[in-house]
């Protein structure tokens, strides 16, 4: 399936007219399909490189060194969490999957420490955390832009999002699905899932793998080209437009078997706004034909109970 594809250099045109059309096309793309294709995104091929280049370089690393870098009580929130840790909600079945999770570092105002915790520092790799660090912040400024399109398209002021997401409580995510050595009890790596968060930004992964799940209900698998990141719809966007946007379901299945023996990388970056900032449904997203389907709850209330739900908190 090829993706709607959009182009984010549209959204900084001069011309309204070509504004607006990104505008049109993203939100249409959210409420069809739940994903689309971004070109033109902002963050550097060349810092996509290095990413991916110190990611394989830290699986690499042996196991108990990995699991130096595992601190149980930040909820995998922060650093390493070790093979078949996380759960999808309602799978008992853990995903196969080490990953690795670098947080909000909050500049120029006060913060709760206990919501954004020090990133935790690999000292193998010279330059793996700085270059995490350049990363977050691209990824957060193109999230922050996309964002500024779906407040226009919600019919809401387009900074709307501005202050919440600004030293907000996302996340960049490392994921290594290593070689399957042996039979496997399930075709599933990732059992299917909706993503927490407002947005996800997910950079090319190196194997093929994702699939979604269509209004047809049917699984479908989806590329992208190289130089576009792929932009999905999280929990948190569709509470809070009362299922106007579509949080898509989607999963990672194993590759031929021809290639079991190869690992899939994969970079996701959880775009989440500060935890008091509040998803009761949007009044303009309420009405007879579509009644209020949530109850009122800040983001960090819901991340709490979903964390408990995937098996990251106790």
């Amino acid at each position: 399936m090829t993706i709607p594809v959009v182009d984010l250099a549209e959204f900084s045109s001069d011309d309204l007219a070509v504004k607006q059309k990104f505008v049109n096309e993203l939100g249409r793309a959210y409420e069809d399909v739940g994903f689309v294709a971004v070109k033109n995104h902002g963050v550097p091929d060349e810092l996509i490189a290095d990413l991916y280049k110190y990611v394989q370089q830290f699986f690499s690393l042996p196991l108990e060194r990995k699991r130096s870098y595992e601190i149980p009580e930040l909820a995998g929130q922060r650093g390493y969490t070790s093979f078949g840790k996380e759960h999808a909600k309602g799978s008992d079945a853990p995903d196969l999957k080490e990953f690795f999770q670098y947080g909000q570092k909050a500049e120029g105002e006060e913060y709760i420490p206990e919501e954004y915790p020090e990133n935790v520092r690999v000292g193998e790799i010279g330059n793996f955390n700085p270059t995490f660090h350049t990363a977050y912040r691209a990824f957060e400024q193109s999230g922050q832009k996309l964002l500024q399109a779906i407040a226009i398209y919600l019919g809401l002021d387009e900074f709307y999002f501005d202050s919440w997401v600004r030293n907000g409580n996302s996340i960049l995510r490392a994921i290594h699905y290593p070689p399957i050595t042996n039979e496997p009890k399930s075709a599933i790596r990732a059992e299917q899932h909706e993503d927490i968060n407002l947005i996800t930004l997910l950079v090319g992964a190196s194997a093929d793998g994702l699939q979604i799940l269509t209004k047809q209900n049917e699984w479908v698998a989806v590329t992208s080209l190289p130089e576009q990141i792929v932009v999905n719809v999280g929990d948190m966007l569709q509470r809070l437009t009362n299922n106007k946007l579509r949080s898509t379901t989607h999963r990672v299945v194993n590759p031929p078997r021809e290639l079991w023996h190869t690992s899939r990388f994969s970079i996701p970056f959880f775009l989440h706004p500060k935890g008091n900032m509040s998803l009761a449904c949007l009044e303009s997203c309420i009405n007879e034909a579509n009644p209020k389907h949530y109850p009122d709850a800040t983001a960090g209330e819901y991340l709490d109970e979903r964390l408990k739900e995937i098996g990251l908190k106790k």
